[in-house]
Parts: C-alpha cells; structure tokens; sequence
C-alpha cells in the first residue's frame, strides 16, 4: 500500500487534500467522498490504522524513520496539510461564495455528489439481495439525518472532544457529512467558524510578535475549545480507521453497497432549493454575546422553472457532475501512465 512518489505525485496529493478539507468544512458534502472518488480513500484508511502499539513503540524507541515508514508518513503529511491549509484558504474561499451565491454553491455540491454516485456505482456490479439491503440502509439513515433539527451549541470541553469524535466521520466515511453532524449536535459555529478564525488570528499575532492573546480570556477559551476538539479527532480519526480497516478487509462490497446509499441520501442535504431557518440562541460564552445565529432546519421546496435564476443552478449541477467526470478521466489516465513505467 506505501508508495515510492515523484513530485509531481506529491503535488497531487497535497491538491486533493486541499480539496478534501474544503469538503469537509461545507455541511453536506463528505471529506470522505472526496477521497473515494480521487482514488486514496483505502490508502488513507491504511495509514490511519498504522498508528497503533507498534508504530508508539518505533516512535518511543527514537526509530524515527521505521516510524515514518511504518504509518506512511508522507503520504498522511501531505494529506493532512492539505486539510489544514485548506481550512485558511479553500475554505474561506467557499464560505465566501456561500454567503453571496448559496444557490449556486449548492447546485455544483449537488452535481458533484450525483457524479460522484454514478463513478462508485459504475465499477460495483455486485448488487447481491444483501448488498442492496445495505444500499438501502444507508439511503435511509442519509436521509433520516438530512431531516433532523440541530441541537442546542455547547462549549463543555467534554461535549466538544466528543464533537470530535462524531465530527471527524465525514473524513473517514463516504456520504456522512461531519460538519453536518456538527449543525446537528449544535457546534458548528462554535468548532469550524469561530474557532478556527481565532486560531488564524492568533498566530497571525504570534508570527508578528504579537502575545497580548495570553491576557485576552475569551480568546484563551476558544483556543482550549480548538484544542480538545483537535485531540477528539485525531482520537476518532484513528479509532474509526481501525474500525473501517477491519470492516473494510472483510466486507468490502457489503461497505461498497453501504457507502453508495450514504451518498445517495445525503443528497436531501445539499439539495440547492432551501431556505435555512435561523434561531438565536442565548447564554453563550463567544466573546461575552447575549446570543449567536446558528441554524435551526432547513426549508426545502421545489424549484421555479421559469425563473433564470433556476436554469443558471442547473447549469452548475451539471457543471458539478462534469468536475467528477473529469477527474475520473484524468484519473485513469495517470493509472495506465503508472502501470505503463
């Protein structure tokens, strides 16, 4: 499963996960789709589940290059970078054009996510009375979560390292969105708005030698918060990776059949005609305000087909559909150029 990778492998690699953590960060759309449509979503699993008893005692015995080896460290380094520039880059970028072009936004998501089932489903012809049980289930359980109503937001550390462990699925499972599960449990803002700008602005202090954040209490909260809710992710990431590895090994089409239910179902998420209903919710400790704006549900309806505004959104669906196309074209592209060395 380790690979020997040129540059320009490198380079890739860093690309999709950049891609990944800006899919991460939008409700409804799955890290984990990305990286099981750009082809290293089993490599990804693996990696995860090389960090194990084997791999601390490599690391306690100072054996620091049979650790990197043996955890694929290259590989998880450039996918995580990835994520976490993206979460100052990409990202900021897509919140913006939410904010001023939800519609469309949304549409691209959509189109995205209906490619994306067509290219799992295309290479799956194992549809077994079993296996379509299963695709079932995860069409259901999809669904039945699209339709749910947030919780209240909470800032117990407890609840955020928990958050942690829910929040981080969508990296590791194709089709659950974890920053949808994190509107769900009420956090969202909290965990992937708010704390990460105060992260950004803090070591943008830091870096011009600014240190007056230590005297600054809601700050000081915030970066506690980003910290547990860190530790309760990588805690899920590996825990979960182990769990998917095992299952992944002796289920395979049966986790397949799953996965593409998952994504089929999601779709109710990121369905691009919704209006979101706000609540403002009271007594919350974010820089001493009364209250803070977070989703509530979202209200769906039919889209109006003599409006411009709708055909522009259905161009961007099938804008999203051709982006997946693409990148499985170029994909096995760079597969034959592979098998041709």
């Amino acid at each position: 499963m380790i690979k020997n990778r040129s540059l320009l492998d490198n380079v890739t690699l860093f690309f999709k996960g950049l891609l990944m953590g800006a899919a991460n960060k939008v409700p409804g759309v799955s890290g984990g789709m990305v990286s099981f449509v750009l082809n290293f979503y089993e490599e990804m699993i693996y990696s995860f589940q090389k960090v194990n008893k084997k791999a601390f005692k490599l690391l306690l015995n100072g054996r620091f290059k049979s650790f990197h080896n043996y955890i694929n460290g290259d590989f998880l380094f450039l996918i995580i970078a990835g994520n976490v520039v993206s979460y100052f880059s990409i990202s900021l970028i897509i919140d913006y054009y939410l904010l001023h072009y939800e519609l469309y936004v949304w549409s691209v998501f959509f189109g995205l996510i209906i490619g994306s089932i067509y290219y799992i489903s295309k290479g799956f012809d194992d549809w077994t009375s079993k296996n379509i049980t299963a695709s079932i289930i995860g069409i259901s359980i999809g669904v039945a979560i699209s339709f749910m109503n947030p919780a209240k937001g909470n800032d117990n550390l407890w609840f955020v390292f928990f958050c942690g462990i829910i929040g981080v699925t969508g990296m590791t499972l194709p089709g659950l969105s974890g920053s949808f599960i994190l509107i769900l449990l009420g956090n969202y803002v909290l965990l992937l708005v708010d704390s990460v700008t105060e992260l950004y602005n803090t070591i943008i202090e830091i870096l011009t030698g600014d240190f007056s954040f230590i005297s600054n209490p809601p700050r000081i909260r915030y970066l506690q918060i980003i910290t547990v809710f860190t530790a309760g992710s990588t805690f899920g990431l590996v825990v979960t990776s182990h769990i998917l590895g095992y299952i992944l090994k002796r289920w395979h089409q049966l986790v397949t059949a799953l996965i593409i239910g998952f994504i089929t179902g999601s779709l109710g998420i990121v369905w691009p005609w919704k209006n979101v209903i706000y609540k403002i919710e009271d007594g919350h400790f974010l820089f001493g305000k009364m209250g803070n704006k977070v989703v509530e549900s979202y209200q769906r309806y039919l889209p109006n087909f003599t409006s411009t505004e709708t055909w522009y959104a259905i161009l961007f669906i099938f804008l999203g559909f051709l982006l997946v196309l693409i990148l499985d074209y170029y994909g096995q592209k760079l597969r034959a150029r592979k098998a041709k060395r």
